[in-house]
């Protein structure tokens, strides 16, 4: 008979001992993340993501690599075979939002029946163009709104939202500047 209690989906015993672990080897938190894109055809790119660097070693558990899509609409000169990068970057922070809050909801004893998260961000093309040093070529505002059914009252599910918020790693990307290295290398 399986007692491990689970909410949400989630293992509280294993995330509760995942958590202990962390404090007491505070390196095993040391995690990186690998993406290869290739170009495919006009607006149209792949990118494989299989291995990573985690919890003190290189995690083999993914046998075959996750492949993601990426085009553009026509509108912008694309053949709609997927989302464009600004929009995956917009799934990005909704499944992070979304883990977030299932995890820190099961850690609390709060049983989620339902969450949905609406996005929308404006873009300005006129920096992506670079027809304006005025514009950036980035999201210049993106509204979230959590639809959330729960077993708990408003003002915990309110508490539990802005707990997300501050540790959420891809609503940090977004909030915050992060250095990025780039190196190019001509193979022609």
């Amino acid at each position: 008979m399986n007692d491990q209690k689970h909410i949400n989906g989630v293992n509280v015993e294993q995330l509760a001992d995942t958590i202990n672990h962390i404090k007491e080897q505070p390196d095993l938190a040391k995690f990186k993340f690998r993406a290869t894109n290739q170009w495919v055809d006009g607006g149209h790119s792949r990118t494989r993501i299989q291995s990573f660097y985690g919890a003190g070693q290189d995690d083999t558990s993914r046998t075959e690599p996750f492949v993601m899509e990426g085009d553009e609409p026509p509108v912008l000169l694309g053949n709609n075979r997927a989302p464009n990068a600004v929009e995956s970057a917009l799934h990005a922070l909704a499944s992070c939002i979304s883990v977030g809050f299932i995890y820190n909801a099961a850690a609390q004893d709060i049983k989620v029946e339902g969450l949905k998260i609406e996005m929308e961000g404006d873009i300005d093309l006129r920096g992506f163009l670079g027809l304006s040093d005025e514009v950036r070529p980035g999201y210049e505002n993106i509204r979230l709104k959590y639809h959330v059914k729960a077993d708990a009252p408003e003002g915990k599910i309110t508490e539990l939202c802005e707990y997300v918020q501050k540790t959420s790693p891809v609503l940090d990307i977004f909030r915050n500047s992060v250095p990025v290295s780039l190196e190019f290398t001509n193979h022609g």
